[in-house]
């Protein structure tokens, strides 16, 4: 659905985004992760049809962002991180207004906003002014104005910034239900654990170079060259220990009361080998699983905070 082609934009002499190489699936939701200044909102920009690269290609929905600008914006939703709203404007009005600029009817427009509202938790807000909601309403009435003129992509550019914790799970659990709808969805944030738990695949970009890329489950083992495999075990956690420790591609292990932690650099195969080791030896497992890893670890272990 969103792919790039060697993107590449340049400021005068300041490399912005260099050479990036995209491709996200239809219906997958994609984490852009990186410092500030790192390209992120560039790229974003360039896909929204608001920017044009220097060199290289962008297409969403195989319209290519600079030749088919038209045809890009009525299959994306953009969202920047700092958007303007309409303050004398009630919520019903703001979103009325956009419907119109979509050529929306005037006769379905009363029925669409009401479901949008309740989409985004604001229908006890329809007749508020906008400058009355709180910041996190505020965000999720833009996310609504996104949603208009119902695009297959949303493009969301730190959509959680500034929000409290509890306008971040609001905003989370939209974008989970949009996430069901088949939205295809490609959003930038610094809260990284948040980040792991809404998206499939992450890629993480420095001086507008992307420097990792993989499914959210698989990041932290591809970055740091391991896995780590959790053993939850009834009882034995020692013997578990001693019986696996030594094993080729296992490069450490520990115990942690009922728990083995196995750092571990071999193949699916291997894994299934391993377990079927415990299980044979008669220890009691009770679960067996490759942890996910903490993004923000990998985070710091893969940039340099240049653009910081």
């Amino acid at each position: 659905m969103i792919r790039t082609v060697n993107l590449t934009k340049r400021y005068g002499k300041f490399l912005a985004v260099n050479q990036l190489n995209l491709h996200i699936e239809q219906g997958s939701v994609f984490g852009f992760v990186g410092p500030n200044g790192a390209g992120k909102s560039t790229t974003m920009s360039i896909l929204a049809t608001l920017m044009e690269p220097t060199s290289g290609h962008a297409y969403v929905g195989g319209f290519d962002v600079t030749k088919d600008p038209d045809k890009v914006r009525q299959l994306i939703g953009y969202m920047p991180d700092f958007f303007g709203v309409y303050d004398n404007l009630t919520a019903v009005e703001y979103l009325d207004f956009y419907a119109g600029a979509y050529d929306i009817p005037k006769e379905k427009r009363p029925a669409l906003i009401q479901d949008l509202l309740e989409l985004v938790n604001l229908s006890m807000k329809a007749d508020a002014y906008v400058d009355t909601l709180s910041r996190g309403m505020k965000q999720r009435l833009g996310l609504a104005r996104c949603l208009v003129h119902d695009p297959q992509v949303l493009i969301l550019d730190e959509p959680a910034s500034g929000l409290d914790p509890r306008a971040r799970i609001e905003m989370k659990d939209i974008l989970k239900e949009l996430k069901a709808m088949g939205k295809t969805i490609i959003i930038s944030s610094h809260i990284l654990p948040e980040l792991a738990e809404m998206c499939d695949t992450i890629g993480i970009i420095e001086q507008g170079q992307l420097i990792a890329l993989a499914p959210v489950d698989q990041i932290a083992s591809r970055v740091a060259g391991h896995r780590v495999l959790r053993v939850k075990l009834l009882e034995r956690a020692q013997e578990a220990y001693d019986q696996v420790h030594y094993l080729e591609h296992v490069t450490n292990a520990d115990v942690q009361e009922n728990t083995l932690l196995i750092h571990y650099t071999g193949d699916e195969a291997g894994q299934v080998a391993l377990l079927s080791k415990l299980v044979q030896n008669g220890l009691p497992v009770l679960s067996f699983a490759e942890e996910a890893g903490n993004l923000e670890e990998v985070f710091l272990t893969v940039t340099k905070g240049v653009g910081s």
